[in-house]
């Protein structure tokens, strides 16, 4: 959602801010409404204190024994309520009509973000790591785990359709193995706060994190009128919603493991082949909430955060900054992190890590209290007035493509898959997945 009272005073930048979005002028319209809006208000205002005004004067009126006054006044009470309700009608209309109207754009990007249309303009950042080099053809993830025997796409489609799959004994292992390797890092050494929260989600919750109106093609919902989560961050982002909470708190990290559930809607003839876009998929998540001023530095801290993990599983990777086209709908800047895969021959994205700013904090009303002692911060060491809070999220990291990454990434001439050390611990010490292995 976007500061209403920064749009009537910088209406220009504004228009220029969705521009970079490709998105036409709108400024015009919203202040439009905004008038008309603002206007029946003080006429509303003007009405009730007339009205509260004649009906303390009836009082005093048939007090005095004015009974000829008193049926004018009553007549004018009876008047003014009625222009009251289709006042207060009409303010409803208007403040709705508002309200879709800014929660149909997008976040106004930082001015850092590079122009462009689609991810062809994003900007490389750095690389980091070496692509294994290979002395057979490497094969992609679907030929490594259909060979072994250990992922299914057939029986998965004959249960549910396309675009699901079954992993078995070793690969099923390794992706249990995976979340739980990225939950102690981001736990014991970064300072997140594991949560295990809902994967069904009101209504409310998604408009208020984003995702509603505009994603809902790429959702699913439950007759019940539940909705099933797309990521973590839905959850994670909403558990501050209608909150105050105090600035010492601040930064508040939460990392949660989930299933996460989306339809694909937009991504016909893409990757159809494979795991790498299911309708059902697991990620590590992490959210942070923090005040205004250490957003930016915590993008930073979330994004390196998020590359330590294929750091320590031995992946190459690259890291991008999007493009104003390719940026997403609730995101001021996003670091896109795309891994190496041998198999496919280029970076794929593992995790997109985003500053949302007061995006979604300003559409769900989750807000800090200030405790500073001047400025902004209160005065005499006082709470200071309510701001909203910055949000971020990425992905630390994708469980699907991560295992992807490491099955194509530690392939052998055999078509047998070595595990990364790091990972050996967290499956009973197996050093390579092969066909045949007990319990396969």
């Amino acid at each position: 959602m976007h500061d209403l009272r920064w749009i009537r005073d910088n209406s220009d930048a504004f228009d220029a801010a969705l521009g970079r979005r490709n998105k036409a002028p709108g400024a015009a319209q919203i202040l439009a409404v905004d008038e008309a809006r603002r206007a029946i208000q003080t006429a509303l205002q003007e009405m009730q204190e007339r009205r509260n005004g004649a009906s303390k004067e009836i009082g005093r009126a048939m007090g005095e024994g004015r009974t000829g006054e008193v049926a004018a006044l009553k007549e004018e009470v009876a008047a003014l309520k009625g222009s009251l309700r289709d006042a207060e009608e009409r303010e409803r209309a208007l403040s709705s009509e508002l309200n879709e109207l800014l929660m149909e754009l997008p976040n106004i990007l930082a001015d850092d973000v590079p122009d462009g249309d689609d991810e062809s303009a994003n900007q490389e950042l750095r690389r980091v790591g070496d692509p294994p080099a290979f002395d057979f053809e490497p094969r992609e993830h679907f030929d490594l785990g259909e060979a072994l025997g250990l992922m299914d796409f057939e029986t998965a489609a004959k249960i549910s359709g396309s675009r699901f799959v079954i992993l078995k004994g070793g690969l099923a292992r390794l992706e249990r193995a995976l979340a739980q390797f990225m939950l102690d890092i981001h736990t014991a050494e970064f300072g997140y706060l594991e949560v295990s929260p809902p994967l069904l989600v009101r209504e409310e919750t998604l408009f208020g994190v984003g995702q509603l109106p505009k994603m809902a093609e790429d959702m699913f919902k439950t007759e019940e009128g539940h909705w099933m989560i797309p990521t973590a961050e839905v959850s994670l982002v909403g558990m501050a919603m209608g909150d105050i909470i105090d600035e010492a708190s601040l930064p508040i990290r939460y990392v949660a493991h989930t299933a996460c559930f989306r339809s694909e809607a937009g991504a016909s003839g893409k990757d159809t082949r494979g795991m790498v876009r299911t309708h059902q998929f697991y990620k590590v998540e992490l959210v942070s909430l923090t005040h205004p001023d250490q957003s930016d530095a915590e993008h930073e801290r979330m994004t390196g955060c998020a590359e330590a993990i294929l750091q320590r599983l031995g992946l190459a990777y690259r890291v991008v900054v999007l493009a104003s086209g390719d940026t997403g709908f609730n995101a001021r800047r996003t670091f896109d992190i795309e891994v190496w895969l041998p198999g496919q021959g280029q970076y794929r994205e593992i995790s997109s890590c985003s500053n949302v700013g007061p995006f979604q904090a300003r559409r769900m009303n989750g807000r800090f209290r200030p405790i500073g002692v001047d400025g902004s911060g209160g005065k005499d060491g006082k709470p200071g007035k309510p701001e909203f809070l910055h949000t971020l999220n990425g992905s630390g990291l994708a469980i699907g493509r991560t295992l992807i990454a490491v099955m194509e990434n530690n392939q052998r001439a055999d078509g047998t898959i070595a595990v990364p050390e790091v990972l050996q611990p967290y499956m009973g010490g197996v050093t390579v997945l092969g066909a045949g292995q007990p319990g396969e």
